[in-house]
């Protein structure tokens, strides 16, 4: 699954990167990371495109590359899994300060042991066995951006999502579930299950860099000649 993981991955990038090239030789854009995530050993960089005075477009890529953990009580806990999110900011001061709300789409595939939250008398707690599968996600979200130094940004972000989901189940010891628990009844075993939920699917606190200011850059020597040419004919 590691493996599928990061060529899903791979692939969600290289499309992001070709649906944002337009947008990207015409926006300031600021590089992230979520140190938040990065105390987890989560990978979690960001690019954000502003796109007008008060908008931006933020790309993220989500990426754990965790396959067992033991915690506490709970053992060999699969977490791995990558996620894919675009978002819409709006920022109600202006572009890329103070604070915005956010509306974002994404994707995932993962190799998960699901996680339950405020049941059973705690915060959190985890099913016995894992999944494997891929899922899609909607939601809204806030945030709070600060420019310092002129270059560079802290962003604190959280968004809740509806999250639906595809898989196969397994048991802890590997073997696969022909029976698991279907919305539907089935007449002949099938391991595939589905589950739809409310979920946090970020949160976190980014330090970045403004990698780029189109304003900033200085025109060739053939646009300058261009220019020249214009001004004459003038």
């Amino acid at each position: 699954m590691g493996r599928r993981v990061k060529y899903g991955v791979l692939k969600a990038v290289i499309c992001a990167a070709f649906a944002v090239a337009p947008l990207a030789a015409q926006s300031q854009i600021y590089l992230k990371l979520n140190g938040l995530y990065a105390l987890a050993g989560i990978i979690n960089p960001q690019l954000e495109f502003i796109a007008g005075p008060h908008s931006s477009i933020s790309i993220d890529v989500t990426y754990s590359p965790w396959r067992r953990l033991d915690l506490g009580q709970y053992k060999d806990i699969h977490a791995n899994f990558a996620i894919m999110q675009a978002e819409y900011r709006f920022y109600i001061r202006r572009e890329a300060r103070g604070f915005y709300v956010s509306a974002n789409a994404g994707m995932q595939l993962f190799d998960l042991t699901r996680p339950f939250l405020f049941q059973g008398g705690k915060v959190i707690s985890f099913e016995p066995g894992f999944g494997r599968g891929f899922g899609a996600m909607v939601g809204l979200g806030i945030g709070y951006t600060h420019i310092f130094k002129e270059r560079w940004v802290v962003d604190a972000f959280f968004a809740f999502d509806r999250m639906w989901s595809w898989y196969n189940d397994y048991f802890a010891d590997g073997q696969i579930n022909m029976n698991p628990t279907h919305q539907k009844e089935t007449t002949h075993p099938d391991p595939f299950n589905g589950s739809a939920e409310w979920l946090p699917s970020k949160i976190g606190v980014s330090i970045g860099y403004r990698i780029f200011n189109p304003s900033k850059v200085r025109p060739t020597s053939s646009e300058r000649a261009w220019l020249r040419a214009s001004r004459r004919e003038r």
